[in-house]
This record gives structure tokens, C-alpha cells and sequence, in this order.
């Protein structure tokens, strides 16, 4: 078997020992070996993707076999969601297949579902269940259950699934392959049959982190016609000295002590890569993925398929069936209430982000054989979605990728997770940590991960900028600083000759920071470190009497910091005997 990651094929094709046809040729044959049921809904006909390859353009991704879940639409194919009634044959692809086959990507085809998304399993489908490619017994987890299994399996290079609670990322673990949950509105959605149309992302299965990103880059652009689509610059790689989050305490492994010591040699590992454990607070992100299930936002799956779920019960899975019609006795309050209790859980999460620059989590805290899942359908998805529910109610980017193997031959998968629009600095991390485990594999192929390519992560220009108000770490404005993946340097002060005015009459409350050369100085500064680009957006929202300037801090260091205009100090209190802002506020 030879490997389909994608630089071995553009290399092959570049050289001549293989093409494009030749490698469709051998995908059928691997697919019809395996079967097409249940990992497929809809095969494209060989001759189709033939005929699909002569109309390829030639582009970064010429030639390289892909399939969808099919809850995102294809033209000439129908949009099952995992449900026969529901089908419908749509008029245009989806923007991310459109974006994917314009640069010679073929297609071919769409893969099984745990029905309309719902589900963490892959056991809730009339087109079969899908099982791990390790273990015929064991769950291959879901909802994008065929995705996952079709790269571990061999059968393409990679697949797009979905994301709304973990569904890109559980397969994954399952499968010994990586999944990139990317980013909320960084791949549109236009053409998605949504499950929470404000949390689904679509998300990218593939066998090594250079794969997904290449994947990424093309899938991943600002798009017009999805309201929910969103285009931001990404952070850059992290140094030497990162800090990673774990919770404190004992985490819950459900009773598997092998995926528990798994972890701890992966926490080993990341340590070794220069990563400084820090242990976090988990009960903020822990309460919001309870959330998911038991709050409100089961009324937006009830949203997505109304009419249909209310007309054609007996349609749905009876497990589908009994969450999203359980969701019709939540009001509009419950919603509101909802919403109110994730915006206070993201705020006192911001102070364990203070902390860390990316976290660290098992994907799943264990696995389960096919009939335990049917036997307590509910209750033993929910223990596989307890560290992946939050991510998306939190505007988090995540990738999962492989950890290792149980003794019973089983994968366990790890989760790296960042801030909104950290996907390449988590996934130049993550190759890293990925490329780190011994005699690490793509999917089941048995082909080593060292015969691919790494990551190669591209340098971005920092600024240090120093705050001392009201942008401060828990102050009113430090979400302008989250928002833009500011990572905290240090606490010092400010040398000799700076005075501190609190300001009249600004909104929020904020101290004005002058040089006059007569001031004691020894002001409290915290330093943050952001990407150029970033830096010009959080400038620009700045208000007069305030601007930026360069600050000499105590051991004089120079630094980008807030100045004040001079005249703004008429009529504003000198505060600097008090040594900074929050000893004022605290006076």
C-alpha cells in the first residue's frame, strides 16, 4: 500500500512514478476490498472520477482524492444528513468543496454520519455503523464517523467532517489520525446542513498536521454569502517556553487506566519540547460543556430541522429523535439564560488563558465497544463529549492528534487547543508533538508518520506592548487584547520619570501615563507580545487623549506602550504615589 498523504503524490506525479489516475485506480480497488457500506453513502462512479480528474485544474491540490460527510451539499450527488426522507439533490456545491475542487482536488464521495450530526458515536445511522479500523467492536466515534474512517482507512488523502461538539476531533482519537477543528467562520459554512448553525465549523480529517494545514489553506477563507463566516490574521508559532494548560486535580477517565497513562506521557512529551506545564482551573470550561446537551442550545438543532423533525418524526433515529424534538419544551428565557451563563464562564475563563498559551487535553477519556454505546446510547456519548463540548461554545480552535496505543491494540488521541484563529500555531505545535511519539503511523495504514514532511511554520513579526489601565488583566478592556491572541511577557514597572493621572470623564475608567521627567516612575506595566497585524487593529481603536508610544521599563527595556497627551492631566487626580492602577482602584 502506498501512502496518499499529499506531498507523497505531488511528488509522485512531479517525478512520473505515479499519477492521478493510477491513484484513483488503486482508491477503488482499496474501496471495493473494504465495501462500500457503512462507510460510504455515495460512491462516486470510477468513470465520474476519472472524468472529474480530466477537468481538474492544475492547483495545489491536483490530484488528490477527498471525500465529504454527507451533511455538506455536492452537485449531483444528494444531502442525506444520515437520514433517507430528508434528502434533497442541491443546485450547487458547498464554498469549501468548490474551494477544494478549483484547486484539482477529486472528489469521491460522501461519507456516513451519525444522523442530522448528533451524536459523538457513529452508531445513529440507517446506512450502517461505522467501527473503529482498529477494532471491528469498538465505536469509530461520530458524528463524522465515515470521514474519519475513510483517511484511516487508506481510502483518500483527506476529508472534510464536522464540528459542533466534538465531531471532528472524537473520530480522530478512534482512528489514530488528526483532525482539525478549526477555527468558528474560518471555512464557510455555506452549503452545510447545520446542526447549531452559531457553533458548527467543518472540520478537516487527515493524516498528518502538514496534510490539514494544506487542507486549510485552501479551504479556509472569508466568505460573503455565509453570515456566520469571519476573516482574521493567524498567530504565529509559539517560542521555546510555551505554556500549556492542564486542570489540576485528577482527570476523569471513566475507568480507563490505560488512556490515564497515556495522557501522562504525552503531558512528558510536550515537556520535553520545551513546554512548561501549568496546571489550570478546568471548572469554567468543564460547566460550559454542560451546556451543550442540557441548556439551550439543543433548541438551535430543533432550529435547523423544524418542520421536517415535527412533520416526520418516525423519519429521525430514535435516539436523534428523542434530543431534538426533548427540545421543544425550551422557551426563549431559557435561551436568553443561557447565553447570559456562557458569557460569565468565557470571562472566568480569560483568567486561565492568562495563564497559558494553549491547553492540553485527552480528546476522549476513554472508548467504548459498539454494543455498550447501543445498550446507553446517551449517557456513554455524553462521557465522549466531556472534553470536547466547550471548544465551540468558547470560540476555540482545537486539533486532535494521535497519543499512542492501549495494550489491547486501541489509539488514544490528545487535543491541542487555542484561541480563535490560533489553528496554524496549534497545529505547528501539534506536528511537533505528533512527530515525538514513538513509531507514530498514519491511521492504520502501518505507514511511519517520519516518511511525511513537518510542518514548517512560518516566523511572524511581535510587538511587546505594555498596558497599564483599563487593558490590564481583568480590566474592562483586556478582551481587546484576548480577542487578538496577546500573550503575556511579563509584570514589571516603568524606570524613573513617569507620572500617573486617573483621567475625568473617560469611559471606562481609565489612568493617563505621562514622561515629564519629574515623576517617581516605578508604574506597573504588564508586557503582552502580539503579531504585527494585530497590534495595527488594537492601535487603531485607541481614543484621544490616549496613543502609543515607546515606554522605558525598569532594567530599560524599551517597549511599545500607552502614552497620554499632556494636556488631558488639567483637572485629572496624580496618582502615581499609588504605583500603579489597580493599587488606585483598590484605595
Amino acid at each position: 500500500m502506498f501512502s496518499l498523504d499529499i506531498d507523497h503524490l505531488k511528488n509522485a506525479y512531479a517525478s512520473g512514478s505515479l499519477t492521478p489516475a493510477q491513484v484513483l485506480d488503486q482508491v477503488y480497488d482499496r474501496i471495493a476490498s473494504m465495501g462500500e457500506r457503512p462507510v460510504w453513502i455515495s460512491l462516486i462512479p470510477k468513470d465520474q472520477a476519472l472524468a472529474q480528474l480530466q477537468q481538474a485544474p492544475k492547483g495545489r491540490l491536483w490530484g488528490i482524492p477527498f471525500a465529504v460527510k454527507d451533511n455538506i451539499d455536492v452537485v449531483g450527488l444528494p444531502t442525506t444528513a444520515g437520514c433517507p426522507d430528508f434528502a434533497y439533490d442541491p443546485h450547487r456545491s458547498a464554498t469549501v468543496v468548490e474551494r477544494l475542487q478549483a484547486e484539482g482536488a477529486i472528489l469521491v464521495g460522501k461519507t456516513n454520519l451519525d444522523q442530522f450530526a448528533t451524536g459523538l458515536v457513529g452508531t445513529r445511522s440507517p446506512y450502517g455503523i461505522c467501527s473503529s479500523v482498529f477494532s471491528p467492536d469498538h465505536v469509530s466515534g461520530g458524528s463524522s464517523s465515515g470521514s474519519a474512517v475513510a483517511v484511516a482507512a487508506g481510502l483518500v488523502s483527506f476529508s472534510l467532517g464536522t464540528d459542533t461538539a466534538g465531531s471532528g476531533r472524537v473520530p480522530a482519537a478512534f482512528n489514530n489520525i488528526v483532525g482539525l477543528k478549526p477555527s468558528k467562520g474560518l471555512i464557510s459554512n455555506r452549503g452545510l446542513v447545520p446542526a447549531c448553525r452559531s457553533l458548527d465549523c467543518i472540520s478537516i480529517f487527515a493524516g498528518t498536521c502538514a496534510d490539514a494545514l494544506a487542507v486549510l489553506d485552501v479551504a479556509g477563507a472569508y466568505d460573503p454569502e455565509d453570515s456566520f463566516s469571519r476573516n482574521a490574521a493567524q498567530a504565529g508559532p509559539w517560542p521555546d517556553g510555551f505554556r500549556f494548560g492542564v486542570p489540576m486535580g485528577k482527570l476523569e477517565f471513566f475507568g480507563d487506566d490505560q488512556a490515564e497513562a497515556l495522557f501522562a506521557q504525552a503531558v512528558e512529551r510536550l515537556q520535553t519540547l520545551g513546554g512548561q506545564k501549568v496546571e489550570i482551573d478546568f471548572t469554567p470550561f468543564s460547566q460550559c460543556a454542560q451546556l451543550l446537551y442540557s441548556g439551550p442550545w439543543v433548541a438551535e438543532r430543533l432550529a435547523a430541522i423544524d418542520d421536517f423533525a415535527t412533520t416526520k418524526p418516525e423519519s429521525l433515529h430514535e435516539v436523534v429523535r428523542g434530543i431534538i424534538l426533548g427540545a421543544k419544551g425550551i422557551s426563549a428565557a431559557d435561551g436568553f439564560k443561557g447565553f447570559y451563563r456562557l458569557a460569565e464562564l468565557i470571562r472566568q475563563a480569560e483568567a486561565e488563558w492568562a495563564k497559558m498559551d494553549v491547553m492540553l487535553l485527552p480528546t476522549t477519556g476513554t472508548t467504548y465497544r459498539i454494543d455498550e454505546v447501543l445498550a446507553d446510547p446517551v449517557r456513554l456519548n455524553s462521557n465522549l463529549g466531556a472534553y470536547t463540548n466547550f471548544v465551540n461554545l468558547m470560540d476555540l480552535s482545537a486539533i486532535a492528534i494521535p497519543a499512542g496505543f492501549r495494550p489491547n491494540g486501541l489509539p488514544f488521541g490528545i487535543t491541542l487547543m487555542g484561541r480563535a484563529f490560533q489553528d496554524d500555531a496549534i497545529a505547528a505545535l501539534a506536528d511537533r508533538l505528533h512527530r515525538a511519539l514513538p513509531s507514530a503511523s498514519l491511521g492504520g495504514t502501518g505507514i511511519a508518520l517520519d516518511s511525511t514532511p513537518p510542518v514548517v511554520a512560518a516566523a511572524t513579526e511581535k510587538i511587546a506592548l505594555a498596558v497599564v489601565g483599563a487593558h490590564l488583566a481583568g480590566q474592562p478592556l483586556h478582551h481587546q487584547l484576548v480577542e487578538r491572541n496577546a500573550r503575556l511577557r511579563a509584570v514589571t514597572r516603568t524606570a524613573a520619570g513617569y507620572s500617573l493621572y486617573a483621567l475625568a470623564n473617560t469611559q471606562p475608567a481609565k489612568p493617563g501615563l505621562v514622561f515629564d521627567g519629574l515623576g517617581a516612575g516605578a508604574i506597573e506595566v504588564e508586557v503582552y507580545e502580539m503579531e504585527a497585524a494585530a497590534f495595527g487593529s488594537f492601535v487603531a481603536q485607541i481614543p484621544a487623549p490616549l496613543g502609543i508610544g515607546t515606554l522605558t521599563l525598569a532594567d530599560g527595556t524599551l517597549v511599545k506602550g500607552f502614552i497620554c497627551e499632556g494636556h488631558a492631566t488639567k483637572g485629572a487626580t496624580d496618582i502615581t504615589a499609588f504605583g500603579g492602577w489597580r493599587a488606585w482602584l483598590a484605595r
